[in-house]
C-alpha cells in the first residue's frame, strides 16, 4: 500500500478574507513580523511560519501553504485585522463598579479604589492604556456607583487590564456588588430567607 502525502485545498474561511487598510496607515511587511503605523500610534503583529502576506492597491491578503501552517492562517489575519483598526480607532470596553460605599478615585493615571476592603485598592495601568471615570445612567443596576473606560490600540493588552481590574473584586455571587464588566449578564444566586 503506497502512502501519498495529503495536501490541504480548502484555505481558512477567516484567513482568505482581504483586510482592508484605511488611508493613513503605513505598513512594513518584514521577515517574521508586520509594523502597522496609523494616527493612534505604532504596533507589531508576528507572522507564523508558511504564511505570506501580499499587499494590494487598498488592502492585505494572506495565503498559507498547505498542512500545519493552515492553522495559523486565521489567527494570523485576526491578528493583523485587530492591529490596523488599533492604530486607526482603537478599542475600549467599559467596566462597572458596583456596591455601596465602592468608589474610584482618579489621580493622574493611578486610580485609588475603595472596593470594600480594609485597605484602599491602586491600580497603575501601562503606559499605553487610557482609563476614564465616569458616571452613567444605569436604570437597572442596583447600587451601581461609577464607570471606568479602558481604551487603548492593542486589543490584548485593554483585554488583560480590563480582566486585572475586575479581578481586584470580582461580583458577589448573591448582591452583584464588585467590579464587573458593563455588557456582562450576572446569574445571582438567591439569598437565604429567614423561616
Amino acid at each position: 500500500m503506497s502512502t501519498t502525502e495529503v495536501k490541504f485545498a480548502k484555505e481558512s474561511r477567516i484567513g482568505k478574507k482581504p483586510i482592508p487598510v484605511p488611508a493613513g496607515v503605513k505598513i512594513e511587511i518584514g521577515e517574521t513580523d508586520i509594523e502597522i503605523t496609523g494616527p493612534k500610534g505604532k504596533l507589531v503583529s508576528p507572522i507564523p511560519a508558511g504564511i505570506e502576506i501580499k499587499e494590494e492597491a487598498s488592502s492585505l491578503r494572506l495565503r498559507a501553504a498547505t498542512g500545519q501552517e493552515r492553522a495559523a492562517h486565521g489567527l494570523a489575519r485576526a491578528l493583523l485585522a485587530n492591529a490596523i483598526k488599533g492604530v486607526t480607532d482603537g478599542f475600549s470596553r467599559e467596566l462597572d463598579i458596583v456596591g455601596v460605599g465602592y468608589k474610584v478615585e482618579q489621580k493622574g493615571s493611578k486610580l485609588v479604589m475603595a472596593l470594600g476592603y480594609s485597605h484602599l485598592v491602586e491600580f497603575v495601568p501601562p503606559p499605553s492604556i487610557e482609563i476614564k471615570v465616569e458616571r452613567k445612567p444605569k436604570p437597572g443596576l442596583n447600587q451601581y456607583q461609577t464607570t471606568l473606560i479602558v481604551s487603548g490600540i492593542d486589543k490584548q493588552e485593554v483585554g488583560q487590564v480590563c480582566a486585572n481590574l475586575r479581578n481586584l473584586r470580582r461580583p458577589d455571587a448573591y448582591k452583584g456588588k464588585g467590579v464587573r464588566y458593563a455588557d456582562e449578564t450576572l446569574r445571582l444566586k438567591p439569598g437565604k430567607s429567614a423561616k
